[in-house]
């Protein structure tokens, strides 16, 4: 079934669609990652516990009639951190899904500088999870030992490693295994999530279906550039066959003839 809107593109790797600009926030070696202030914990929690999360599961309910299916998987690796890799399909959607989906642990997600760009806005997207990509090589080393920090205290670290958002698609993009270094450096399960759009009885906006697997682990015979290429690939193919089960394609994509 055809969507309400149709978008033109020519590269499936970099074409963005979120219609969101904003110039880019230079994360350097000054950005603080993590903060053990303890009135920043305290607000923290207040923000991300209090206000965000029950905000977060009222509006994937209300808006999209949000399920998940299989979230009981996630109880096979106890209370260890792990990855969580899924796709990136819509806006707010995408920020409020992994801490609803994992919502008995604290989660993160990586985002893009731009998500910082705000001012004022800087330290409550650190609060609500915002893990921003570091911007030089100073601010790496920070950034790493952030990663690290909240694998090892058994938080949740999402990712969407097709990078770039492509509102209400129904397939899975071709994505570079780049992300996957995370896991198998610090040698952590990692689960994915599907989100598929599905026809709604008496609506023309579909609802939404999330389907989660895993866990998927690193294969440790491997050197580490042969390990994550082929957790990438594990986590790709099963992604795949799961969005096969969107059934309403709200939005159509067609690529540009050259």
């Amino acid at each position: 079934m055809s969507g309400r809107k149709t978008y033109y593109y020519s590269d499936e790797q970099n074409d963005e669609f979120s219609g969101i600009k904003r110039n880019p926030y230079k994360v350097n070696s000054s950005f603080k990652y993590v903060n053990n202030n303890f009135i920043y914990i305290v607000f923290k929690f207040i923000v991300y516990r209090i206000i965000m999360t029950p905000i977060a599961y009222i509006y994937l309910k209300l808006k999209f009639h949000t399920k998940f299916v299989n979230r009981r998987c996630f109880k096979k690796v106890g209370r260890n951190g792990f990855f969580l890799f899924g796709n990136h399909t819509n806006v707010p959607l995408d920020g409020y899904t992994p801490t609803t989906m994992a919502f008995n642990r604290k989660t993160f997600v990586l985002v893009s500088d731009e998500n910082f760009a705000l001012k004022g806005t800087r330290t409550f997207m650190k609060m609500v999870g915002g893990i921003p990509l570091p911007s030089d090589y100073k601010s790496m080393k920070s950034f790493m030992k952030c990663i690290e920090t909240r694998i090892s205290n058994r938080c949740v670290i999402a990712i969407y490693p097709e990078a770039h958002i492509w509102p209400y698609y129904t397939k899975i993009r071709p994505f570079k295994s780049d992300s996957f270094r995370f896991p198998c450096k610090y040698k952590a399960p990692s689960f994915c999530f599907t989100t598929t759009y599905q026809k709604r009885k008496h609506s023309s906006k579909p609802k939404v279906v999330i389907y989660i697997d895993g866990p998927f682990y690193p294969d440790y015979s491997l050197n580490q550039t042969d390990q994550k290429e082929k957790l990438r690939n594990e986590i790709h193919d099963a992604m795949v066959k799961e969005s096969e089960k969107s059934n309403y394609e709200y939005y159509s994509y067609k690529k540009k003839e050259i």
